[in-house]
């Protein structure tokens, strides 16, 4: 007998779910066909979920550009992808530039160090040694400061949100079903349809309460967005730091080669121009001359390189379009000293100025000046 139970509880709820995912999928065409009603989100709601969107697009694809910068190779990058699928460490990879500096090193060994060629040979494998080194730091902090926290934000937060947005569109469907079939109820009321009709009204009360709930829940989740720019923002200025350090590090070790090189090559000259001389024997004094001569042309290209000054450029002010009212949909805190701060439903002036940003607009709140995203404002008139 309890088995009998059991099995037609297990069938009323399997059947009640049934008809749960069939009125969804009835409303889904019927909106598509644009013969039922759906149920609109407000446009602040909308606005999350657009830069909801846009994190999750532009943070993928800054992702698999800064994969690629720090791994041209793209079998290589497959092949790291597969050894994190599979949870295992990766392989560690000499870099190009100390491939190349070990060969240096070799060649100049088998020439002869204590040759002119065999030396310079040397002292620039050993640069690019320290460069690969440098190298490998660089990628090494790029991964854990920049990619990593880009990954965890995919994989974790991103698909919080997706499954919470895809709750709340099932939730919507219920809703709008619900109302469509109060509608239907109520089109065909008579004495024996009441109590359809109320039971109606009670599907709808429990389907909305629903949606409400789910909607807070999905709402939450779009603003803590704010919050992953902020840490994402934090993140890029320690990517931003690598890179300087790792420059710097490159300009060093090349100034160093080159001062290297250069007196190198000076006493070099020298020797070759002395010896010239002597088997010639031709004046000391012109032999003595032209190696001093060659010295300092070749300790004057050993000083590093300076970029010249770039051209005076003419600057023009922006010439702004006409100015118009707008409304603040919600709070937003400035970036920087050229955004300005913005507070729900107040309303500015803003205006559009030529070479800017399309997702910005330039705004003003009495004397205050600055960029402000578009998607904070509603434009009016």
């Amino acid at each position: 007998m309890m088995d009998f139970n059991s099995m037609n509880s297990k069938f009323k709820k399997f059947a009640g779910e049934a008809s749960t995912v069939f009125n969804r999928a009835v409303q889904f065409t019927e909106e598509k066909l644009g013969t039922a009603e759906k149920t609109v989100l407000d446009a602040h709601f909308e606005n999350l979920l657009v830069r909801a969107e846009k994190t999750k697009q532009w943070t993928e694809q800054i992702k698999r550009s800064t994969e690629a910068l720090i791994q041209p190779n793209p079998n290589q990058r497959m092949e790291d992808l597969l050894y994190e699928k599979l949870d295992r460490r990766k392989k560690e990879r000499v870099t190009q530039y100390e491939i190349l500096g070990t060969n240096m090193v070799e060649a100049g060994n088998d020439f002869g160090p204590g040759t002119s060629y065999g030396n310079a040979l040397v002292k620039c494998g050993q640069a690019q040694l320290q460069i690969g080194n440098a190298e490998r730091e660089f990628m090494t902090a790029t991964v854990n400061n920049f990619l990593t926290p880009l990954h965890n934000f995919l994989e974790g937060d991103m698909k919080t949100i997706l499954k919470e947005k895809k709750i709340l569109e099932t939730k919507r469907l219920d809703l709008d079903a619900a109302k469509s079939k109060l509608r239907k109820a109520k089109s065909q009321s008579t004495q024996q349809q009441d109590d359809v009709v109320a039971k109606a009204e009670a599907d709808l009360r429990s389907a909305q309460a629903e949606f409400d709930r789910q909607a807070e829940i999905t709402k939450i989740l779009l603003e803590g967005i704010n919050s992953t720019h902020a840490h994402h923002l934090r993140c890029l200025n320690d990517f931003i730091e690598a890179q300087i350090k790792f420059f710097a590090q490159c300009q060093q070790y090349m100034s160093d080669l080159q001062r290297q090189l250069g007196s190198s090559l000076a006493s070099s000259d020298y020797n070759v121009n002395s010896s010239s001389n002597s088997s010639t024997g031709g004046g000391t004094s012109s032999g003595v001359l032209g190696a001093t001569s060659a010295a300092s042309s070749f300790s004057n290209s050993s000083a590093p390189l300076r970029p010249s000054a770039p051209p005076a450029i003419q600057v023009t002010a922006p010439t702004p379009t006409e100015k118009k009212q707008a409304r603040v949909l919600y709070d937003y805190d400035a970036a920087d000293s050229s955004e300005l701060s913005l507070l729900a439903d107040e309303l500015i002036m803003v205006y559009r100025v030529q070479g800017l940003d399309p997702d910005w607009m330039m705004a003003e709140r009495g004397s205050q000046v600055g960029k402000v995203p578009t998607t904070y404002l509603e434009v009016l008139g």
